[in-house]
């Protein structure tokens, strides 16, 4: 339903949170080289990449390939010094969600190319920084989702149902 891509994600564990998170909501993940760690089998499980089997993972040499094989969905870049909230957009299925390094966060060059209108940033207190790479991919891939009515969700527990979808 999503895309969820990690512009040269630098921490191990951090792409294995979002991993499980893709995992676990149905969005598809896009690891955008250099990468900060090996994916070979027993780097994953040392790292703690245990749910790449049950994710669905693609590996890109370059931004612009990634955009290529995405060509239709809208990209939204999420970056700290975006004017509106993430909860502002109307997300729509196939949209792509574009998170930065740990350490530099989303490139000027890169963000010059995605228009005001499709960056977002989440709400912090005026003294924080950013938040952890896998909590910041949780709350946007959530809200989004939570927009879509949770379409392909389980039941999670009784009396309590997907929403039925937006109309």
């Amino acid at each position: 339903m999503f895309h969820v891509i990690l512009l040269e994600p630098e921490i191990p564990p951090n792409t294995g949170n979002i991993i499980r998170l893709c995992a676990n909501s149905g969005a598809t993940l896009h690891l955008i080289k250099p990468l900060g760690f090996r994916l070979d089998a027993a780097s994953l499980r040392r790292s703690g990449l245990d749910y790449h089997d049950l994710a669905t993972v693609h590996t890109h040499d370059s931004l612009d390939e990634c955009r290529a094989r995405l060509a239709g969905s809208r990209l939204v870049a999420v970056e700290t010094g975006a004017a509106q909230s993430h909860t502002v957009p109307a997300y729509r299925s196939g949209d792509a969600f574009l998170f930065g390094p740990e350490t530099r966060g989303l490139p000027t060059a890169v963000l010059e190319h995605i228009d005001t209108t499709d960056r977002v940033a989440i709400p912090m207190r005026p003294a924080s920084r950013s938040l952890n790479l896998s909590n910041a991919v949780a709350v946007v891939l959530y809200e989004a989702w939570r927009q879509q009515g949770f379409a392909g969700a389980a039941r999670t527990s009784a009396g309590c149902e997907p929403a039925s979808a937006p109309k």
